[in-house]
């Protein structure tokens, strides 16, 4: 049934008078009864008696009166539901994150902001190294990362976006011979065994520039999927690692920290997406992300 023919049929149930009710709506009389004829005629039956003195709704009247108040309101909640999904109030965002978005407090402040501006929208992250997050997104298995960039190379599906900066420290253990150094200079480190980030290699970047640095070729000793488990090899002295210097706040027994000035060795966080994102809600955290940066 059109939905305003059941719009004038209950202006004329309210009004009980065909007058008053085509001008609450603003049409003519003769325009409101050729409606109304032909929403009872698509019925095949009355909804109104019909006096000179009064309009009265027949019982198939009564019936309709209540079902059309039940589909105009199902109508207006399906068109604000909708409409509020365009907007991206509702819907969900599925998001990958490695552990540095954590310690920086850049992903909490994040999600906080989105969960006041979008109450109703669900948010869904997971823990996963940088290699992962950009599989998972080209999958379509989650929909943002916050991962560091590691890697020289940038697959042109996915969107690059720099949202954060920090110099980099020396993690080492408590025991370490360089421990009372205020400062470490690169040729301090030449020889140390370092403990690098995944074991898949993605952290290439990092090894090139390093490289040059030591002027050397890095002893890499090992290599460990999440912070936790790098720290934690740092603190049974199984070699140093660079690290953000936002982890300095991480307590870990075992393990201090020292300043290493080398600038070309900061650590971004990145936000990776898809270039052709078409979902309204991961569009809005993005708007979201990028009035923050």
């Amino acid at each position: 049934m059109d939905i305003r023919r059941l719009r004038y049929f209950l202006a004329v149930a309210e009004e009980m008078h065909f007058g008053r009710a085509a001008e609450k709506l603003h049409i003519v009389q003769p325009a409101l009864s050729m409606q109304i004829t032909a929403l009872e005629k698509e019925l095949g039956g009355l909804l109104f008696t019909r006096t000179s003195r009064r309009v009265e709704l027949t019982e198939a009247g009564k019936v309709l009166r209540l079902e059309a108040q039940r589909i105009i309101e199902l109508s207006e909640q399906a068109k604000i539901t909708v409409q509020r999904s365009l907007k991206g109030e509702t819907g969900c965002v599925r998001l990958g994150f490695a552990g540095n978005a954590v310690f920086t407090g850049k992903l909490m402040a994040d999600l906080h902001a989105f969960h006041k501006a979008y109450p109703d929208a669900e948010l869904v992250i997971r823990e996963m190294p940088p290699h992962q997050q950009l599989e998972s997104i080209l999958a379509g298995s989650i929909d943002l990362g916050y991962a560091p960039d590691l890697n020289n190379k940038h697959d042109p599906a996915i969107g690059y976006e720099q949202i954060g900066s920090w110099s980099r420290v020396v993690a080492m253990s408590v025991d370490h011979p360089l421990k009372d150094k205020k400062v470490l200079t690169p040729a301090m480190l030449a020889q140390e065994p370092f403990i690098f980030y995944d074991q898949q290699g993605s952290d290439d970047k990092l090894h090139q520039i390093l490289r040059r640095i030591l002027g050397t070729e890095p002893q890499i000793a090992y290599r460990a999927n999440t912070t936790i488990s790098v720290l934690a090899l740092v603190a049974a002295g199984f070699g140093i690692a660079l690290v953000p210097e936002p982890l300095t706040q991480l307590a870990i027994p075992g393990v201090v920290y020292k300043k290493f000035n080398e600038k070309a060795l900061s650590a971004n966080l990145m936000l990776l997406s898809r270039t052709e994102e078409t979902n309204a809600t991961v569009k809005a955290f993005l708007a979201l992300v990028r009035e923050a940066i």
